[in-house]
C-alpha cells in the first residue's frame, strides 16, 4: 500500500521538528561556548551580546566566506576561530575609542564593538567592497557604535585611544601604521602569531613603545599566538 497524504504530512513535520531541535541544540552549544571564551577572557557579555555574536558568526558564515573575505576551510569554524579569537582584545581597552586597522570582514573589530558598547570602534577598510560588507553587517546587526570607513591607515586622519591589528601586518609596519593614530597614551593591541618571538620583535620597534606587555592566549583558544599590547610614550 502506498504512502498517503496524511503519512507524508506527518513524516514532513516529524522531519521539520526535528531540524528545529537540531538548530536549537547548535545554538545553545554556541551560546555556552561564547559564555565559557568570556568568562575565560574576565570578560561580561549580556544575553543581547552573546545573541548578536552568535548572529555575526552565522552572518560572516553566509555573506563573507562566499566572498573570499574567510576562508573556505574557516567557514564551519568562524565562531572559535575568529569571533572568540577577536573578543580576546574587549578586556584590554583603555579609553572610548578604537581604530581596527584594516578590518577586513570586521575581526576584530566588530565583535569587540559588540561586546564593548562603552567605545566607539571605526572600521578602517582600504577596499570598498569590503567596506560595503562591513556597512551591511552594521546594519543587520544593528551595531551603533561600530563606523565602516573607507582609507588607509597612512592617510587616515583621526586618533583614538587604541589600535587593532589582526592580520593586518608584522608587527613593526602594525606598530608604525598605528603610532600617528594613537592619543598620548594610547595602545596598539597586536595579534600575534602563534611562532612569533614578539619579545624580540617588540624589542626592535621604532619608536621604542613607553610599555610592552604580552597576553598568553587563554585556554579554549591554546593554539593561538599571544596579544601584545604596546604603549606610546
Amino acid at each position: 500500500m502506498g504512502r498517503t497524504q496524511t503519512d507524508a504530512s506527518w513524516f514532513a513535520a516529524g522531519r521539520d521538528l526535528a531540524a528545529a531541535a537540531s538548530l536549537k541544540v547548535v545554538f545553545h552549544v554556541k551560546h555556552d561556548a561564547l559564555r565559557s571564551a568570556a568568562a575565560q577572557l574576565d570578560l561580561r557579555l549580556g544575553a543581547d551580546a552573546v545573541d548578536e555574536l552568535i548572529r555575526l558568526s552565522e552572518l560572516l558564515r553566509d555573506r563573507a566566506a562566499p566572498l573570499g573575505f574567510i576562508s573556505a576551510g574557516d567557514a564551519d569554524h568562524i565562531l572559535e576561530r575568529h569571533v572568540i579569537d577577536s573578543l580576546r582584545a574587549a578586556p584590554h581597552l583603555t579609553g572610548g575609542s578604537a581604530i581596527d586597522l584594516g578590518s577586513g570582514a570586521g575581526l576584530p573589530g566588530l565583535p569587540v564593538a559588540i561586546a564593548r558598547p562603552d567605545v566607539d570602534v571605526t572600521l578602517l577598510e582600504a577596499q570598498r567592497r569590503r567596506v560595503a560588507l562591513l556597512e551591511m553587517l552594521c546594519d543587520e546587526l544593528g551595531v551603533r557604535n561600530a563606523a565602516p570607513r573607507h582609507g588607509r591607515a597612512e592617510s587616515f586622519n583621526a586618533t583614538a585611544t587604541s589600535c587593532l591589528a589582526r592580520a593586518f601586518a608584522p608587527m613593526a609596519r602594525s606598530w608604525a601604521a598605528a603610532v600617528p593614530l594613537l592619543e598620548p597614551g594610547g595602545s596598539l593591541i597586536y595579534f600575534a602569531g602563534a611562532a612569533a618571538d614578539v619579545s624580540q620583535e617588540a624589542a626592535a620597534l621604532t619608536p621604542s613603545p613607553g610599555h610592552v606587555r604580552i597576553v598568553a592566549p587563554p585556554a579554549v583558544l591554546a593554539s593561538a599566538g599571544p596579544l601584545v599590547i604596546m604603549t606610546v610614550q
